[in-house]
């Protein structure tokens, strides 16, 4: 077994008996262990009771979070003509059509989000093999197929966060930066799980959130007390 540095050991021992705990302990005993020598991102996990290999337990959605992510946002755009030039405008890294898809067939995806105009889709969807696995795919379910391109740019540079239920019924994304204020990483956590709470499918049976864990990138994880962090207070 593979001897654990002095970091991890601190941190691990700094975690050891808290289970369930608010979402305010939570967010201070992951800010005081993450000490990696980059911003680390907080992250969250909620397992859900949904069988996401039924339609009407598939858990999608989209959130703004109230103070942004901390991370750089890439932003592809498939536009032609003056979207194309609206996408551009409103600070979109890369924007084509054709050209663009030959690129991502190639390889080559250097974006985090995927933005189309609805025109584009004959051409984006012979993309779903790539683009859908990495959860990429452009949908009009979150805003990403739509004419109004520079107003969907905007929001994904503005700390936008999309989130889908992988297999097992897991839904996991960044809900901001270690260095962030902890009111401010608290004010995101729980808009997210109410997000995620809001886009509970008509299929749901029993209980829908089952455990919810938070960590960064480098840090152990601690549980957080459901019901403390669906609060709104």
């Amino acid at each position: 077994m593979a001897k654990l540095g002095k970091r991890t050991r601190t941190a691990r021992e700094a975690f050891a008996g808290k289970e369930d705990v608010t979402v305010e302990e939570a967010v201070a005993l992951i800010k005081s262990s993450a000490s990696a020598k980059f911003d680390e991102t907080v992250e969250i996990a909620m397992n859900l009771g949904v069988d996401t290999r039924h339609a009407d337990q598939m858990v999608r959605g989209v959130i703004g979070l109230p103070n942004g992510t901390g991370k750089t946002m890439r932003v592809a755009v498939f536009a032609r003509g003056p979207k194309a030039e609206e996408a551009q405008a409103a600070g979109a890294d890369i924007v084509g059509a054709e050209d663009l898809m030959e690129t991502i067939q190639g390889g080559t995806i250097e974006f985090d989000r995927c933005i189309a105009t609805p025109d584009m889709m004959p051409i984006v969807g012979r993309l779903g093999k790539i683009l859908g696995p990495r959860n990429l795919m452009p949908n009009p379910k979150v805003g990403t197929v739509t004419m109004d391109v520079a107003q969907a740019v905007k929001d994904a540079k503005g700390g936008q966060v999309q989130f889908r239920a992988e297999k097992g019924g897991v839904v996991h994304a960044g809900v901001g930066k270690a260095s962030f204020d902890e009111a401010q990483l608290v004010e995101n956590i729980r808009a997210f799980v109410s997000a995620v709470a809001k886009a509970k499918p008509t299929g749901a049976k029993g209980t829908y959130m089952k455990k919810i864990s938070l960590s960064s990138t480098m840090g152990p994880g601690v549980t957080v007390d459901v019901a403390n962090a669906a609060s709104a207070e």
